[in-house]
């Protein structure tokens, strides 16, 4: 006799396989760590095997582990693909797409009306992700920065993440070389300290040290140099609009690359779904790759 899958515990373990901890696959799954690793056990007790070593503070996959994980990875992205394409039939599919709170408020969601007119049948929903999220088992697709090598996923470039000071334009007044910049309040981030230190040293500049407020996004250093608190170390595309706009001005020419880009990420069953193909067209489009 053919048992039925224990699906919550399927679930349960590809979420803390993919993660590396309980605590992080029941922050995805909007449960607690410990019914993750209660249906884990559950799931381990039914099939008669350890999946996972428990360390103090990580999981290690075991070898029955990595063959079971392994092996979920296409039947769920199966059942992902299937369960698009079923809806797809009442007239309208839906996309999840993972993607940082600073990309998708400064950047992507300003963009979607045009994705509505173009594709009014496609519907995008917004996920948290970034570059700290683990890719998640529904999301049709996602936005990272790093170097491109996802084990796992497809990995598309977008554009480069150019570093550029920005102030408001009266803040910008005195500015006239980078080294102007001592003693003036350089907002940072608290995930990227390398920023301006990278590009104070492309600009030649010695002796300058970043000092003034820490935000833990993007997004809301640039909204404080906006109110003219400081000058914020920004990063394409986040600052695009707001320069196009005179919200802010870069008071300098000098662009510095930042390590990594921009890539739009997806797992390769996903590949041929009509959505998906429609969104990465326009997401090419809009990025001008």
């Amino acid at each position: 006799m053919v048992h039925a899958p224990f699906l919550n515990g399927i679930r349960a373990f590809e979420a803390a396989a993919r993660a590396g901890s309980f605590a992080a696959a029941a922050t995805e799954l909007h449960v607690s760590p410990a019914a993750i690793s209660r249906l884990v056990k559950l799931l381990e007790d039914r099939m008669g095997v350890a999946l996972f070593t428990r360390h103090a503070n990580r999981l290690a996959l075991t070898e029955a582990g990595r063959q079971y994980r392994d092996g979920l990875v296409p039947l769920l992205d199966g059942i992902a693909r299937l369960t698009a394409q079923v809806a797809e039939r009442g007239g309208r599919s839906v996309l999840t797409v993972g993607v940082g709170p600073t990309f998708a408020i400064r950047w992507l969601i300003p963009r979607l009306a045009d994705w509505q007119r173009r594709h009014p049948t496609i519907e995008v929903r917004i996920t948290t992700g970034g570059a700290a999220a683990p890719f998640a088992g529904g999301w049709t697709c996602g936005i990272r920065l790093g170097e491109g090598d996802w084990p796992g996923l497809v990995a598309t470039p977008l554009f480069t993440a150019d570093l550029v000071p920005v102030c408001r334009l009266d803040v910008a007044a005195g500015l006239a070389t980078p080294a102007a910049l001592a003693g003036r309040s350089l907002l940072r981030v608290s995930h990227a300290p390398e920023d301006w230190p990278r590009w104070l040293a492309a600009a030649g500049v010695e002796g300058v040290v970043a000092e003034g407020p820490v935000f833990d996004f993007y997004g809301q250093a640039q909204q404080a140099a906006a109110d003219g608190l400081g000058i914020a170390m920004g990063i394409r595309p986040y600052v695009d609009d707001d320069l196009a706009a005179g919200r802010l001005v870069a008071p300098f020419a000098l662009k510095v690359p930042k390590r990594g880009r921009w890539w739009l990420v997806h797992r390769p069953a996903r590949a041929e779904e009509p959505g998906f193909q429609a969104f990465r067209a326009w997401l090419l489009d809009q990025a001008g790759a």
